[in-house]
């Protein structure tokens, strides 16, 4: 533990020495609200009537009222699934996700089948091999 000293004199003239923590405090963990603590706190806040009780239950939970805003909109929108993270696409983008690699994989290869029927040709061609018309129409 660090601690800090500092030296002071008083009006007696004796010195007076004053020990000071400086600790340094490890960072402080971001809280983590359940739905249902959610659900219960906006239930709640939901039916206050009269003026001030939303800050008292705010001070007694020891939230702000970003929480509430941001807990409303996810209220409205849906999101609590109970799932965390980053929320999943929808199925048809997904879909289209897959057809389009897909799609690359296809031209890739028909890039590469190109190459070898070409130079299958310039060998043919070099050794002097003619093809017959019947092997002519199979490589179209």
């Amino acid at each position: 533990m660090s601690h800090e000293k500092t030296a002071k004199t008083s009006l007696n003239g004796k010195v007076k020495v004053e020990v000071r923590d400086t600790e340094v405090v490890p960072k402080a963990k971001r809280r983590l609200f359940s739905v249902a603590y959610k659900k219960g706190i906006l239930a709640e806040v939901d039916g206050c009537t009269e003026a001030g009780q939303i800050g008292a239950i705010l001070r007694r939970e020891g939230l702000y009222s970003s929480h509430l805003t941001t807990w409303r909109r996810q209220r409205e929108r849906g999101e609590w699934t109970g799932k965390r993270g980053r929320p999943a696409k929808p199925e048809a983008e997904q879909e289209m996700n897959r057809l389009r690699q897909e799609n690359e994989r296809l031209h890739q290869r028909l890039a590469q089948a190109e190459a070898i029927i070409d130079l299958q040709k310039k060998v043919s061609q070099l050794i002097g091999l003619t093809l017959s018309s019947s092997q002519r129409d199979d490589v179209k």
